[in-house]
């Protein structure tokens, strides 16, 4: 099972660096959700089949929580936008397994390391209804030399950090982009913002719960390299 989740995980890990708003409504604490469309490596194939379509991420204030289903287990990521830090924490039931990843500053950057570096955001003018939201167009590249395109609103504002540190130059929410996780291609597209309960959500470790590092838990049941 962990094994299967090698790839799937570090590359959700780091879906909370999905949006960045600086607009007109502001929601402190709700949920965000994004359908995602994978472009993956020949090598990619067999993890696209463990990752979800469809993603909604809660938060409350600067902490996000990203929850998924791994066969027996049920993942829950949580991220501090401001500090980055990480917490994953893995349930198996079955296994009577409680499971917990912390991950501080440096996990965060080494978690990051091979991925395209972003750059040059720029605001074209071209605007347009995307959903309910007014749109403007962005530019962006990557450190090989690849253009992109995002779209982004100013009809929302979400709470500081939730872009992450690769959209962080982005002055409005995300609608439509295209991000690198663990090296893998997608596309993200908005389907809703809801303002709603969640949380209050903690980034202590429940009592309970195993501690142990990412490369702990990659070698647990043959999930090393």
């Amino acid at each position: 099972m962990f094994k299967s989740m090698k790839t799937g995980v570090l590359a959700i890990i780091l879906i909370g660096t999905a949006i960045i708003a600086h607009a007109q409504k502001k929601i402190n604490e709700g949920s965000v959700t994004y359908t995602v469309e994978y472009a993956p490596t020949a090598e990619q194939e067999a993890a696209v089949k463990n990752m979800p379509t469809e993603q909604t991420i809660k938060f409350n204030g600067n902490i996000s929580r990203f929850e998924l289903q791994q066969g027996p287990a049920t993942i829950a990521i949580l991220r501090d936008g401001i500090s980055n830090n990480v917490l994953l924490l893995i349930d198996v039931p079955v296994a009577q397994m409680q499971i917990a990843v912390k991950q501080g500053k440096a996990e965060y950057e080494k978690s990051r390391e091979g991925q395209p570096k972003l750059s040059d955001f720029k605001a074209t003018g071209e605007k347009k209804k995307i959903g309910d939201y007014n749109a403007e167009k962005y530019t962006y590249k990557d450190d090989k030399g690849n253009a992109y395109e995002l779209w982004a609103t100013t009809d929302v504002e979400l709470p500081t950090g939730f872009s992450g540190e690769d959209f962080k130059d982005v002055k409005g929410t995300l609608l439509k982009f295209t991000q690198f996780q663990q090296g893998m291609k997608s596309t993200l597209t908005l389907k809703s913002v809801k303002e709603e309960k969640a949380g209050p959500y903690s980034m202590e470790v429940p009592k309970g719960y195993d501690v142990k590092t990412m490369e702990e838990l990659m070698a647990m049941q043959g999930g090393g390299e």
